[in-house]
């Protein structure tokens, strides 16, 4: 299932990127903010190295049994319609944070291995955030944070309708701060057969809307996330994605009840 072949060179096929030298347009409208790190998409074996040395330092401290499998890449980092999300420091290079994005375009996302998304998602352009992992020293919760946001402008540059996370306590509860919703309500936390049987919540969040809804819920990430331009997010200029062929029924189906 992983990929440890270290010494292959990194050769992504995923979401083709063009030349930019403007990040976020209509910046004059907006207050632009200089970060102690950069976001970046890996795209070289050097940036995949520090991704991974992060991810499995960060699940070591809560899943140690589980981050041994993490010690190399994985295939899914170097699939198609897959991005690595990596923060770096500007003082000295070493890596503070990760994520890795993984959109519907060339096949289903892999938590619906698990579980079968309603129709009214499953067939949307869809984002799902894995393997979120952050330095454990001061700051971590602003690295968290810009990597979102880096995941948010992802979706908005490639049309990506919702983003869909599998959250496990208590990381679950960032999403539900961020006003994500439960994909099945009520079922609370749903063993994932492909994340080890671990219990998740899979939650959903609609990219278009979210502008509105941060601002009737007079959300305190509004001005961080829609009124300030970070050029230390730097995804250069990404192409829309598609939607991959519907993924075949999942045992068992869980119910497909869209969210209120």
């Amino acid at each position: 299932m992983f990929h440890h072949a270290t010494s292959a060179v990194f050769q992504p096929r995923r979401i083709e990127t063009l030349p930019s030298n403007v990040e976020v347009q209509a910046t004059a409208t907006l207050t632009e903010e200089l970060l102690p790190f950069t976001v970046r998409l890996v795209h070289d074996d050097e940036g995949l190295s520090k991704a991974v040395q992060i991810r499995h330092a960060a699940y070591a401290r809560h899943l140690p049994g589980f981050a041994e499998t993490l010690k190399a890449p994985e295939h899914a980092d170097i699939e198609n319609g897959v991005v690595v999300l990596l923060a770096e420091s500007k003082l000295d290079g070493s890596p503070l944070g990760t994520m890795r994005i993984q959109t519907n375009q060339f096949k289903p996302l892999c938590l619906e291995q698990s579980v079968e998304l309603p129709d009214w998602l499953r067939t949307r352009p869809l984002a799902e955030a894995t393997r979120l992992g952050v330095t454990n020293e001061k700051g971590g919760r602003l690295v968290t944070t810009v990597l979102f946001k880096a995941y948010f402008q992802f979706c908005q540059q490639t049309g990506i309708e919702w983003m869909v996370i599998a959250g496990r306590a208590p990381v679950d509860r960032m999403y539900d701060r961020l006003l994500f919703d439960d994909v099945f309500p009520g079922l609370g936390y749903i063993p994932l057969a492909h994340a080890s049987n671990l219990p998740h919540r899979v939650l959903s969040f609609n990219v278009e809307t979210a502008q509105d809804r941060w601002t009737r819920a007079s959300h305190p990430l509004l001005g961080f996330m829609c009124s300030v331009h970070h050029p230390d997010i730097q995804l250069g200029r990404l192409s829309p994605v598609g939607v991959a062929p519907a993924a075949p029924p999942v045992q068992p189906a869980y119910a497909q009840t869209r969210p209120m």
